[in-house]
């Protein structure tokens, strides 16, 4: 009979986690690979500075140089690519947390175990939260691990809280994810909404600056929570880390309402 939701989650996941960490260390190990062409080549910072500047907003972070380990590491990697791999990942498990279950027709069963909906829920997020943890640390340790090979050294310190930034984002946008899959079962409109929500939040923030109204909502989008204060050169903010804990705690709480309204036919 089964007690442990998050057990089971946790187990499923473990092939598909692992295939994740190996992609993720992989893509680092590339990114490492070409900084010491970028480095020993001038031209590519005064190509940043050419770039259109809403070209270079959305994909640059203010004054990044990419001859500096932190110029690059942010232009090349946590701009775009680190994101949407953390993205990706998340909003997958969370629209699938429910929306699987009913597509393989084994949410009833799934019920009729001594587990309530609540516990269900949580067990599902807690999965999901830890397998996007678990990422973004795979992520932290290659890009510092592998960096040294090269001379990409980077901050310890500063890799480890942009990675937990970068976690929060992924459960932020999971838990949404999450909450429709919740009150939907659907996991076409659970992947769907949130991969919208994500590319207006990434330009609201992105364009901001040059934006006069975007400035005004740019506080509210993830991204700003994620890179808008530079952890990784200024480390950890806790007032984003807050507002981001916050947001997932209140989508997990709509997840939860959700959830427990249905009539799933349990």
């Amino acid at each position: 009979m089964l007690t442990s939701v998050l057990t089971k989650t946790l187990r499923d996941q473990a092939r598909g986690l692992l295939g994740w960490s190996i992609s993720l260390a992989l893509l680092v190990a590339m990114y490492v690979a070409i900084w010491p062409t970028v480095r020993d080549e001038p031209s590519m910072s005064d190509f940043l500075d050419q770039m259109p500047e809403a070209f270079r907003s959305l994909f640059a972070s203010s004054g990044a140089d990419m001859s500096t380990p932190t110029g690059y590491v942010q232009v090349e990697l946590l701009s775009f690519m680190a994101p949407i791999a953390v993205l990706m990942y998340a909003i997958g498990a969370g629209a699938g947390a429910v929306g699987a279950e009913e597509d393989r027709h084994t949410l009833d069963l799934l019920l009729s175990n001594p587990v309530s909906r609540s516990r269900v829920i949580l067990d599902k997020f807690l999965a999901m939260s830890a397998g996007t943890f678990l990422l973004a640390a795979v992520m932290g340790l290659a890009l510092v691990a592998e960096g040294r090979l090269v001379d990409l050294d980077l901050a310890v310190s500063t890799v480890a809280a942009t990675m937990l930034h970068l976690a929060l984002l992924g459960v932020v946008f999971g838990s949404l994810a999450l909450a429709l899959s919740a009150s939907t079962g659907r996991t076409g409109i659970s992947r769907g909404v949130p991969a919208v929500v994500a590319v207006v939040a990434y330009v609201v923030n992105g364009l901001a600056p040059l934006v006069e109204w975007l400035e005004r909502i740019q506080k509210l989008s993830p991204f700003y929570q994620y890179i808008g204060h530079d952890p990784l050169r200024q480390g950890l903010d806790g007032g984003s880390l807050a507002i981001s804990t916050t947001t997932a705690l209140v989508l997990l709480a709509l997840a939860v309402l959700g959830f427990r309204r249905r009539d799933v036919g349990a």
